[in-house]
């Protein structure tokens, strides 16, 4: 019989559910803005392992969220969870607007899993909010039936739900990073509440020069390579470039791009959305290789000193699937500054 929370001497907990949490951008976002996170899953093992790398407590899980359920989860951290929210983004490549997915995608219901665990959490014991996150590809007529369904799930758990189309750009990350933001507030605490999305930080956007220019040449891939070894940054690595394209003048013009394996970015402008499939990273303004892991991360908007880790494929996978924390941590505090004027008489409450 499975040991639980209770049996074992686990306490309570309140903090934040992550559901499909990566390698950790979505949260890292949440925990600058002052949440905490109790327990976090990803199905992943390599994601897990970068995102528990880079945090103190070891609250990342390897899981499938469609195994899951309140009682499992209560497992996995050793406590009785009480979540105040539940977080998460679950794999996107089904919607994306590059993508070509099949109508029995598998990846198609995950949301609805999200949706599942969040209302079984509501019912033990009132959930404050949720956040979604996902592509802009969800919304196309083609997905319009399963969207809505999304919605109205959510809706029917218990919750007040507002969408918004946020660009990772206007809050100091260099890349055009559209993204889908799903905000709900619980009916019954907070009657009326509606989520109030962030206001752009009002900054000129950054370049890529302002992220990555000046920084030294990152090592190329090659077999057992000791990461630590690497001047710079652990990921400061790339794919070695084999294509006749990088020693080819003219091949690789700054802001061209050549298909989605040859998109080349330009110094002085943002980067494209880093989705990165087969050798399709981005190639560095200088048309002599492709990014590296670390650049990715910077252009994500990562902290410096975040690393990720397993092997470089893995890794590409990790950066081009996380949310860039700057985004996360403007939704995180409109949600705080939303229930924090709530629970003030008199400040933007409105009836229930």
């Amino acid at each position: 019989m499975a040991t639980t929370a209770r049996e074992s001497g686990g306490g309570k907990a309140g903090g934040l559910v992550s559901l499909f949490c990566g390698a950790g951008g979505l949260d890292l976002g949440f925990e600058e803005a002052g949440f905490r996170v109790a327990v976090a899953v990803d199905l992943r093992g390599q994601s897990i392992n970068s995102y528990n790398h880079n945090r103190t407590a070891a609250v990342g899980h390897v899981a499938d969220v469609r195994k899951l359920a309140p009682a499992r989860l209560d497992r996995l951290a050793n406590l009785w969870l009480y979540p105040a929210g539940i977080i998460g983004g679950p794999p996107c490549q089904s919607f994306s607007r590059a993508a070509h997915s099949t109508e029995d995608d598998d990846r198609h219901d995950l949301p609805l899993e999200f949706a599942r665990i969040l209302r079984a959490f509501n019912r033990r014991s009132q959930v404050s909010f949720f956040m979604f996150e996902n592509v802009p590809g969800l919304l196309k007529k083609k997905h319009k039936n399963r969207y809505d369904n999304i919605l109205r799930t959510f809706k029917t758990a218990g919750f007040s739900v507002r969408a918004e189309l946020l660009n990772a750009s206007s809050f100091g990350v260099a890349q055009d990073r559209p993204r889908l933001i799903v905000v709900g507030f619980n009916k019954d605490l907070y009657p009326g509440l509606e989520w109030t999305p962030p206001p752009s930080s009002g900054e000129a956007p950054l370049t890529v020069k302002n992220v990555i220019g000046g920084l030294r040449e990152p090592k190329y891939w090659e077999r057992g390579l000791d990461l630590e070894s690497i001047p710079v940054h652990p990921n400061h690595w790339c794919m070695v470039p084999r294509s006749k394209n990088f020693t080819t003048p003219g091949a690789l013009v700054q802001g061209t791009a050549r298909g989605r394996s040859f998109r080349t970015l330009d110094w002085k402008q943002l980067s494209p959305t880093i989705a990165y499939g087969n050798r399709e990273v981005h190639i560095h303004p200088t048309g002599r290789r492709r990014l590296s892991v670390y650049e990715a991360l910077l252009l994500q908007g990562f902290p410096k000193e975040y690393a990720l880790l397993g092997s470089l494929s893995a890794q590409i996978s990790q950066v081009s699937e996380a949310v860039p924390p700057p985004l996360a941590r403007a939704v995180a505090m409109s949600i705080k500054q939303d229930l924090e004027r709530y629970r003030v008489p008199g400040q933007n409450r409105k009836a229930a």
